[in-house]
């Protein structure tokens, strides 16, 4: 039998997909519990039943509550040979065509985003790519299109910049100002920063590269199927798939639909 906790979460879920039109239902029980839990004492509630009584009633609540539901932390080039395999082995395909287009599913504030700029900067092919840059919370996305990072991080970001294989100092794209790094504003010029949900919306374009890292640890199976198929869809023919660290197409019901490119990377390439 469920606890009356259990019973209470499923309710403020049910309740923020009815009202909100977010649904995250099916991402991690764990992990939406601790978030949840987080989010109790933001908001001065002690219960799940208070929490999802202060959402309905109290506009101001939610953009809180949302926040501690999709944040992730994110680096500038996190995981750098996930970024060298792509400048070495990617960028070359990409080449061959006349534009490109770049989805970045879950961008966050943007971290992502800028990583990717910056290698097609270098690499001679953001003039002529677009990328969507998508995420479920407007603030974070207000974040991201800002560009605008602690001067603390910059030393982290330098050193995972130089190991994805870059021609150049880190420090040619950003500007200090009090305390904080502003990225170059040309690198977004290109950039497409969208509201897109992986576990209701659709396909919106055809892609050559669909980027989205350490999102799919956070959903149940049925909704990492649901986001890898839309992945798959969105993808032209041999266009490319990269996941997170942690995460894998094994054991997903398209797995068939990929093949393994740079597996150790975290990169696929659709049939």
């Amino acid at each position: 039998m469920d606890t009356s906790e259990e019973i209470e979460l499923r309710l403020l879920l049910d309740a923020i997909h009815q009202r909100f039109h977010y649904d995250f239902r099916q991402y991690s029980p764990a992990s939406v519990r601790r978030r949840l839990t987080q989010a109790l004492g933001a908001l001065n509630c002690k219960t799940f039943s208070a929490l999802q009584e202060r959402i309905l009633h109290d506009p101001s609540a939610f953009p809180t509550l949302l926040s501690y539901l999709t944040i992730q932390v994110s680096d500038l080039f996190r995981d750098p040979t996930y970024f060298r395999v792509f400048r070495e082995r990617v960028v070359p395909e990409l080449r061959t065509y006349p534009s490109r287009k770049i989805w970045i599913a879950g961008c966050s504030t943007g971290e992502e985003v800028y990583s990717f700029a910056i290698l097609l900067r270098e690499e001679g092919l953001l003039e002529r790519t677009i990328l969507y840059a998508t995420d479920i919370n407007a603030e974070a996305l207000r974040a991201a299109e800002a560009g605008i990072y602690s001067l603390e991080r910059m030393k982290a970001f330098t050193a995972n910049h130089q190991a994805s294989g870059a021609p150049c100092s880190l420090a040619s794209y950003y500007t200090a100002k009090y305390g904080s790094a502003v990225f170059d504003r040309t690198l977004r010029k290109n950039v497409v920063f969208s509201d897109h949900s992986l576990a209701t919306d659709a396909v919106f374009a055809e892609v050559q590269i669909v980027s989205c890292r350490n999102v799919l640890i956070y959903f149940e199976r049925e909704l990492q199927d649901r986001a890898i198929a839309l992945f798959r869809d969105s993808l032209c023919m041999r266009g490319f798939l990269g996941l997170g660290a942690k995460e894998t197409l094994r054991f997903s019901k398209h797995e068939a639909d990929f093949d393994n490119f740079a597996a150790a990377e975290r990169w696929y390439q659709r049939h």
